[in-house]
């Protein structure tokens, strides 16, 4: 996954939003990690964000924790709930960040760091994406997190990094789906195949994955039987890729199996 392209903005996007807070936790009963000793709202938020600009992650979370544990209907625990949640997106706790940031939002929906708490749960699961040799339920909630933010948030700073992010998440899918279409193909399973590039053609047709599933496409149609409809895709790739290697193989395969009728090549 291409995602550490946009690691840099990403981390830019955070340190603005941190910045904005930390310049005026989640609760559940605060960390357990922590022991409980009273202390002023303002000492425990200080202390929470020396940890976090010292990169002790996990103990400035929990610092945040405390500052709503304590003093819960101040404002700094509705701070300290999105700073805690940025704490544990760092300390690569991503279960923990994501229950924060989706807890800071149930509770205040309409605060002005809510494009930033979207943002975050769209992030957390951005970045557990695996390969596409695994299963993708994380890539679907990263692409569901994203477009969540772009519908809500449209002109903000973290809608335009997440239409970027949207964008690889996309073509990723599409790769998996190219993945299980290339492995049912050598194996002879056809139909399947043909299911499973069909859909990237439908679906992820903006992907870098789209040329070679309308090859894939040529390929499987011919082995099924059925020379119009490999045709058709073969055309569809002439017309938006003519330059490419894949299209050079889907017309040749077309002159080896129907040479009077495959389409001219530069038509």
């Amino acid at each position: 996954m291409r995602k550490s392209l946009f690691r840099a903005s990403t981390l830019v996007l955070f340190a603005a939003g941190a910045a904005t807070l930390s310049g005026c936790a989640r609760s559940g009963g605060g960390s357990s990690d922590t022991p409980y000793v009273a202390r002023d709202v303002g000492t425990l938020y200080t202390a929470a964000k020396n940890r976090l600009d010292r990169g002790q992650y996990k103990l400035a979370a929990g610092l945040f924790d405390e500052v709503e544990r304590q003093h819960p209907y101040s404002v700094w625990a509705r701070r300290a709930q999105v700073m805690g949640a940025f704490s544990y997106y760092l300390d690569k706790d991503y279960a923990k960040a994501i229950a924060g940031a989706q807890r800071f939002l149930t509770v205040h929906p309409g605060n002005q760091e809510a494009p930033y708490a979207y943002y975050l749960i769209a992030l957390c699961y951005y970045e557990q994406i695996a390969d596409v040799t695994r299963d993708q339920k994380i890539t679907d909630q990263a692409m569901t997190a994203l477009g969540e933010l772009i519908r809500r948030y449209p002109q903000t700073n973290y809608a335009a990094d997440a239409r970027l992010k949207l964008d690889l998440v996309r073509d990723h899918l599409a790769g998996k789906e190219m993945e299980i279409g290339r492995f049912y193909e050598q194996r002879g399973q056809w139909l399947a195949a043909s299911m499973r590039f069909r859909r990237v053609v439908d679906e992820y047709q903006t992907t870098t994955h789209a040329p070679e599933a309308l090859m894939r496409l040529t390929e499987t149609y011919l082995a099924l039987g059925v020379p119009d409809e490999a045709r058709k895709a073969a055309a569809v790739l002439g017309a938006n890729y003519p330059g490419t290697e894949w299209y050079e193989r889907a017309y040749k395969l077309m002159q080896e199996h129907a040479p009077h009728t495959a389409a001219a090549k530069d038509a």
